[in-house]
């Protein structure tokens, strides 16, 4: 017979440094559910006076997230266990969308999370972002800061930056649909948040419509890499930019050098580019090419399948 495995001894936790046991303590801690920390607490008398001071910031986080769930009509329960949360002008503060990105660790369950709120000011975005830690929803495949009836949410340069980084922390790691339409990102903030976003192994829709950048921006999306660019992506949407000339041949450098393998639908009416430029990249992803009218363009039946296009 094999040999037994020899387990270590058991250690009481209070035999371990006060430091280590508030940090148990800490990583318990979830204000939409504070009761198993202060249960843990509660395990001996040692450890309940050692997390005093931390108790007394769970219950005020918690306080803090029950008003939030009571402003956006739900509660901490179905909060913690909702897989979408849509909020649509519910008057959410950029404070609120700040604890939204603390909540973001503990709401597990969540798959699809869309925000428009015109009253949270323009650093609403950034401060939601700022507070997305490693692995905070985890589960969430669709982020959508837009509402057709709406308009999209303010984002701007410093938001995209701040969001560029929450990904870089290996927030959002499921991502396959990012939605930034009429968010006020311009060259700046979409040459921040390029690279993240080529990072995302799940991507497949980006919608960037109606944006500020032009062709610097787009040039930084789909620069060459070696591990290939977007090669999931199968939706893009660049319509209303500033993409001018220049933008078009570095997208259609990248198409003929096989970037963006898997684009099916590709959105670029209402470009200033001309309609030499927009021939080109249509021809690169073998799609014809549609003038500019309000109704879905035509389709193609290309090297990667049937493929859509607005011109």
């Amino acid at each position: 017979m094999p040999d037994a495995v020899q387990l270590p001894p058991a250690v009481s936790l209070v035999a371990l440094p006060d430091e280590l046991q508030r940090h148990i303590f800490k990583q318990a801690c979830n204000p939409l559910e504070p009761r198993i920390a202060v249960y843990l607490s509660g395990a001996n008398h040692e450890l309940w006076a050692l997390t005093h001071e931390d108790r007394q910031q769970l219950r005020a986080d918690h306080e803090v997230a029950v008003a939030l769930c009571r402003r956006t009509g739900t509660s901490c329960k179905a909060l913690r266990e909702a897989r979408r949360l849509t909020r649509l002008n519910f008057g959410l503060r950029a404070t609120d969308m700040a604890l939204l990105g603390t909540l973001g660790s503990v709401l597990p369950a969540l798959e699809s999370l869309h925000l428009c709120e015109k009253s949270a000011g323009p650093d609403a975005v950034q401060q939601l972002a700022e507070r997305l830690r490693t692995g905070a929803l985890s589960a969430v495949t669709i982020l959508q800061f837009d509402y057709v009836y709406l308009g999209g949410m303010h984002v701007g340069d410093a938001g995209a930056s701040a969001l560029a980084a929450a990904l870089g922390r290996g927030a959002l790691p499921r991502l396959m649909h990012l939605t930034l339409y009429n968010a006020a990102i311009g060259d700046a903030g979409l040459a921040a948040l390029a690279p993240a976003l080529r990072r995302l192994p799940a991507l497949e829709t980006l919608d960037l419509g109606r944006n500020l950048f032009g062709d610097d921006g787009l040039a930084t999306l789909v620069a060459p890499a070696p591990t290939g660019v977007l090669t999931k992506l199968r939706v893009l949407n660049l319509c209303y930019t500033q993409v001018l000339d220049a933008g078009c041949v570095a997208l259609t450098s990248a198409l003929d050098n096989g970037a963006l393998p898997a684009l099916k639908s590709l959105y670029l009416y209402g470009i200033p580019a001309s309609t030499s430029a927009r021939c080109a990249v249509h021809a690169a992803l073998e799609m014809p090419v549609v003038l500019p009218r309000p109704i879905l363009g035509g389709g193609y039946m290309g090297r990667a399948g049937w493929r859509r296009t607005w011109a």
